[in-house]
């Protein structure tokens, strides 16, 4: 005599799994590791996270360089995943709230705006480089150019304040 089973019994089985499963994704969603903390973070960039404050008078021609070479340094973000240092420059009395960018960074920015926004999206792509800039409360849209002075060392130049 063979056993067999009804329909509505392998229905039950897979109602069982089912939940079974259900049940077990929290859980899982418990173990996944956070962005939140600055442990996570630095191991995610793994690199020196330097902060420096300045306005654009004093660094308008490193600004200006940088910006011109942004179609060059966009393959060179892509490509990154590790640097021994991170630096970002704070443009202070170029951020929005202190009346946006002077009149010559702001043509360069203008002549170059297609390159800059494609720089913007590849640095929001780029894991190491935007928690780098998002541990310092830098948003991708006020990042105006990257340098890549030193092998294994970027400078991220944001019109922005630091945090307080």
């Amino acid at each position: 005599m063979a056993i067999t089973t009804s329909p509505d019994t392998r229905w039950l089985h897979m109602v069982a799994a089912t939940a079974f499963l259900a049940a077990s994704v929290p859980q899982a969603a418990l173990n996944a590791q956070g962005l939140e903390g600055p442990d996570t973070v630095n191991k995610i960039i793994g690199s020196d996270v330097g902060q420096e404050e300045t306005n654009t008078a004093v660094e308008a021609g490193k600004v200006a360089t940088a910006i011109e070479r942004t179609r060059e340094n966009i393959g060179t973000v892509r490509k990154t995943s590790k640097l021994d240092k991170v630096d970002i420059v704070f443009l202070t009395d170029a951020a929005r709230t202190e009346g946006g960018l002077p009149p010559a960074i702001e043509t360069k920015v203008e002549q170059h705006q297609d390159d800059i926004a494609e720089l913007r999206e590849e640095i929001e792509a780029n894991a190491l480089l935007f928690n780098a800039i998002d541990s310092r409360r830098v948003q991708t849209e006020d990042v105006l150019a990257v340098e890549f002075d030193d092998p294994g060392k970027v400078v991220i130049y944001a019109a922005a304040k630091p945090p307080s």
